[in-house]
């Protein structure tokens, strides 16, 4: 096993916790949203929980090959303010700016996992890049949401 493999491991928990955070705020965001407009919104999030889930499955993997502990829900700290359901359940663009922003949260959490297993463990990092890819392409989807909203 590498010798930073505990940061290693500390960094996929982390990014563990993330994707399963993210999976409930998807939920809670597409169950909650309301409006002619809030359809494509609520179904690109119903989607995209199997596709979070899957990464949280394939994180929780590799933390125990790695000679980790998947942690449970005593351990888990809510941090995706960005996220929660807006009161007002036709705010929309907020919701979108908080999917924007955990993509982002997200991506910048697998760059650093890429950065922790260049060169010790292939495996870990390979995983990291085909994760990243997803969130970007989730962002982007995102990204052209918001342009849509903000032009009318």
């Amino acid at each position: 096993m590498p010798a930073n493999n505990q940061a290693i491991i500390d960094a996929l928990i982390t990014a563990y916790f993330a994707e399963i955070e993210t999976v409930m705020n998807y939920i809670a965001n597409a169950n909650n949203l309301d409006g002619v407009r809030a359809k494509h919104i609520k179904t690109s999030l119903e989607a995209d929980v199997a596709e979070e889930l899957g990464h949280a499955q394939l994180l929780a993997k590799r933390i125990k090959t790695i000679g980790g502990t998947v942690p449970g829900s005593e351990a888990f700290k809510a941090a995706q303010r960005m996220l929660q359901p807006p009161a007002d359940n036709t705010d929309l663009v907020s919701v979108i700016k908080g999917v924007i922003a955990a993509e982002e949260q997200a991506m910048a959490s697998y760059e650093k996992i890429i950065k922790l297993s260049d060169g010790v463990d292939y495996p870990t990092q390979d995983m990291a890049i085909t994760i990243l890819a997803d969130e970007q392409e989730h962002r982007r989807e995102f990204v052209g949401f918001l342009k849509e909203f903000e032009k009318n």
